[in-house]
């Protein structure tokens, strides 16, 4: 695969917080170098999250945008959060030859990774616990398995933009992927398997551009995360 660069794990030997931002750094860096723009598989959230991260990465990456978030609640919210993201990708320059795909809304695979009708107390967790981990995980698994299926050779999320996401959680669902599925069997993924792109968005004033592009562009900026647990 492109790019691949080792990054040293330093957690379990020291309390120091894993620097994302300088690994993606580290990343771009090598792609500027090799004058070549790899393919990256980009699940997206919703248009306000991924403004500045497309505005970010447009020139480094050949960018495909996937839309599958079966945790949004209720359909009416799910639609007019991709009706603004297509909206949004229409009339932003950088993005012109962005493809955007749409997987199928089905929130019963939501409720049932997070299992809160098993444990009714993962519902009353604030964000970033367990039933958030939960929710990561299946969005990034189903983006990994379609970035292999369709010879990606990076993908990643833009949900670590938003300063309520918990940005170690993510990296470590999205770095272990790879390792997971391959344990699990092959379960008809074939060829070269993409790589994690790591990244903590909200870094860089990123979250901070996000809200001005967000003004710039008059986009609905909504109130909650997205499930029937945040809605409340």
């Amino acid at each position: 695969m492109l790019y691949e660069r080792e990054f040293p794990d330093t957690r379990p030997m020291t309390n120091k917080k894993t620097d994302y931002q300088k690994q993606l750094d580290c990343v771009l860096q090598d792609i500027s170098t090799s004058g070549k723009r790899p393919s990256l598989l980009l699940h997206a959230c919703c248009g306000p999250c991924s403004s500045y991260v497309l505005e970010y990465l447009c020139k480094h990456f050949e960018i495909t945008v996937l839309f599958y978030n079966p945790n949004i609640y209720p359909a009416q919210e799910y639609e007019r959060r991709l009706q603004e993201l297509l909206n949004f990708y229409k009339r932003f320059i950088p993005a012109e030859n962005v493809q955007v795909i749409q997987a199928p809304y089905d929130p019963e695979e939501f409720y049932t990774a997070v299992g809160t009708r098993e444990n009714p107390e993962l519902a009353k967790e604030p964000e970033r616990g367990e039933r958030c981990r939960r929710c990561y995980e299946l969005r990034l698994r189903y983006t990994y398995d379609y970035a292999c299926a369709n010879n990606f050779d990076y993908f990643c999320t833009t949900l670590s933009i938003s300063p309520f996401k918990d940005a170690d959680m993510i990296n470590e669902i999205g770095s272990g992927l790879p390792a997971l599925r391959q344990a699990q069997g092959p379960q008809g993924l074939q060829g070269p398997r993409p790589l994690w792109l790591p990244s903590d968005f909200k870094k860089k004033n990123g979250f901070k551009r996000s809200l001005e592009l967000s003004a710039e562009y008059g986009l609905y900026r909504q109130e909650y995360c997205g499930c029937i647990y945040s809605f409340s």
